[in-house]
C-alpha cells in the first residue's frame, strides 16, 4: 500500500482536474490515500508583484477550505519539500500538471531526479493549457512559428471529457502543515480569488458578454471582456471549462476560442525556445537599436506613471497599476508607445507589466510584447506602428475610458479628448503636454528598422 501527492501549482481548483484525479485514483486502486501539496518557492513568490502574491494568497485559502483544510503546504526549495514529503508518508507517485516556464521545467527535472533516486516518480498528469505545448507539430515535424498555421491543427484537437470533482478523496490525516503564505497589502481593486469565483465570472460572462464579443471586446469603454484571465492563469478555471461551453458554431464564441488559442500557442513557442522568455525570438531583430540613459529613463517613468501627454496611454497605464489589469486592445497600444514612440527595449515594459498584472503569465505577456515590438514569432511586422490618437478615436470614441482613468481630462470636449493638446486652449494645465511627436518618432522607429533590414 502506498500513497500518492497531487502537487497543485497553476491548477487550483478541484474540478476538472486531471493530477487529483489521477491521486485519487490510485489511492483507490492501491489502498493508500491522498496528500495536496503546494510548496511555496521563493524563487517564484519573491519576484511576483504583490497583485499576484495576494490572488495567489486568496487561491490557496479558498482551495485549502475546499479541501477540508487538508491542503499541505511547504515552504522552500521544491526538490527538497517534495522528496521529504514523499519519503515521510510513503509516497509512490507525486502528480504534477505542466509547466513551460525556464525555471519551472529546471526545478521539475530536479524534483523528479529526487524522487528517482528513491525509487519514486514524478508524473506530468494535466495541463494549465487546452493543447499542452509540444503537442502539435508541423507537417515537416517541426514547432509552429505562426498562429494561423498553429490554429488550424489547434483546432482538431479534442476537448477532453468533463472530470467531476471528487467526493470521496482518501486523504491522509494528520499531515502537518506550515501554513498559508500571508497576503501582502495591496493598493488595487483585484477580483475575488479562487475556484468558486471563477465559475462565477465565466457564467457571468457566458450570460451578459459572449454573444457580442467578436463585435465589442476591443472596446475599453464597454468593459465587454470576459475578466477570466486570472483564473486561467492560476488554474482556478480551465480552459477546456470554458471551450466545453462555447458554440463554434457563434462567431462571438468562436473569436473567444480563438483568443484561447492565442494563450496556448504562446506557451508552445515558449516550450520549443525558452531563450524567448527574455530574448528575442528573432535573431535579427537582437540589434534593433533601443535608447537608454537619463532621457530614456524619465521617458519610461512618464510611460509608467500614465502622464505622457497621450490620453489613451494614460488611462491604460493608470488602469494597470489600478486594477492589476488592462484591456488588451489598450495593452497593444501602450506596448507600441513604449516601444515604438520611445524606443525603450520591450523587455523592460514587459517586466513592469509583469510587476503589476494579477493574470500576468510569462508565456502570454512577454510573446504578446514580442507581437507588438516585431521581434517574435508570427509578429506583426515593425513597420506597424499603433497611432495612439487614432487607436483612441476608434475604440473609445466618446472618450469614457479615458475620463473614468484621467479624471484630469473629464471636462474636455469630446472632439479634443483623444488629442487635448491640439485644442486652441490646449490641455488642461494639470495635464503634460505630449512628451514625444509621434510623426516623428514613427520616422525614426522606421528608420531602426530599416537599418537592420
Amino acid at each position: 500500500m502506498t500513497n500518492s501527492i497531487v502537487w497543485f501549482r497553476r491548477d487550483l481548483r478541484l474540478s476538472d482536474n486531471h493530477s487529483l484525479a489521477a491521486a485519487v485514483r490510485d489511492a483507490h486502486d492501491d489502498g493508500g490515500g491522498v496528500l495536496a501539496l503546494f510548496v511555496v518557492d521563493d524563487a517564484l513568490w519573491k519576484p511576483s508583484g504583490a497583485n499576484r502574491r495576494w490572488f495567489l494568497a486568496g487561491c490557496l485559502a479558498e482551495l485549502n477550505d475546499s479541501l477540508g483544510d487538508r491542503l499541505v503546504v511547504r515552504h522552500g526549495d521544491p526538490a527538497d519539500a517534495v522528496k521529504r514529503l514523499a519519503a515521510e508518508y510513503d509516497c509512490g507517485r507525486v502528480y504534477r500538471a505542466q509547466d513551460v516556464g525556464v525555471y519551472g521545467r529546471r526545478r521539475d527535472e530536479d524534483v523528479a531526479a529526487q524522487l528517482a533516486a528513491e525509487g519514486r516518480e514524478l508524473i506530468e498528469a494535466d495541463s494549465p493549457w487546452a493543447v499542452p505545448p509540444g503537442t502539435l507539430h508541423t507537417g515537416a515535424g517541426g514547432t509552429f512559428k505562426v498562429y494561423s498555421a498553429y490554429l488550424r491543427a489547434w483546432r482538431q484537437q479534442g476537448v477532453p471529457a468533463r472530470l467531476r470533482r471528487p467526493r470521496d478523496i482518501p486523504f491522509v490525516e494528520g499531515v502537518g502543515s506550515d501554513g498559508l503564505p500571508q497576503p501582502p497589502e495591496i493598493s488595487a481593486q483585484l477580483p475575488e480569488p479562487g475556484e468558486a469565483a471563477g465559475q462565477r465570472a465565466l457564467e457571468r460572462f457566458l450570460r451578459s458578454r459572449v454573444d457580442d464579443y467578436a463585435t465589442v471586446r476591443d472596446r475599453p469603454d464597454l468593459d465587454a471582456t470576459s475578466r477570466l484571465s486570472p483564473y486561467l492563469r492560476f488554474g482556478c478555471l480551465h480552459p477546456r471549462q470554458v471551450l466545453r461551453r462555447l458554440d463554434e458554431r457563434n462567431a462571438s464564441h468562436d473569436t473567444f476560442a480563438k483568443e484561447l488559442a492565442w494563450r496556448d500557442f504562446y506557451a508552445d513557442v515558449l516550450d520549443a525556445w525558452p531563450r524567448s522568455a527574455r530574448e528575442a525570438w528573432n535573431p535579427a531583430m537582437r540589434d534593433m537599436k533601443v535608447d537608454g540613459g537619463k532621457r530614456a529613463d524619465g521617458r519610461f517613468a512618464a510611460w509608467c506613471e500614465g502622464r505622457t501627454g497621450f490620453p489613451i496611454v494614460d488611462a491604460g497605464m493608470r488602469q494597470l497599476v489600478a486594477e492589476g489589469w488592462m484591456h488588451n486592445r489598450v495593452r497593444m497600444i501602450t506596448a507600441s508607445f513604449l516601444v515604438k514612440d520611445l524606443h525603450i527595449d520591450w523587455t523592460r515594459g514587459a517586466r513592469f507589466f509583469m510587476h503589476h498584472l494579477v493574470d500576468g503569465d510569462l508565456p502570454s505577456n512577454n510573446h504578446g510584447w514580442q507581437w507588438v515590438a516585431g521581434t517574435g514569432t508570427d509578429a506583426a511586422p515593425y513597420h506597424r506602428i499603433f497611432n495612439p490618437t487614432v487607436q483612441s478615436a476608434r475604440f473609445d470614441p466618446d472618450g469614457t475610458y479615458i475620463r473614468r482613468w484621467v479624471p484630469e481630462l473629464a471636462g474636455v470636449e469630446t472632439k479634443h479628448i483623444h488629442e487635448p493638446s491640439a485644442s486652441s486652449a490646449g490641455p488642461p494645465t494639470v495635464y503634460p503636454p505630449p512628451i514625444v511627436d509621434h510623426a516623428a518618432e514613427r520616422g525614426e522607429a522606421l528608420a531602426r528598422y530599416g537599418a537592420i533590414r
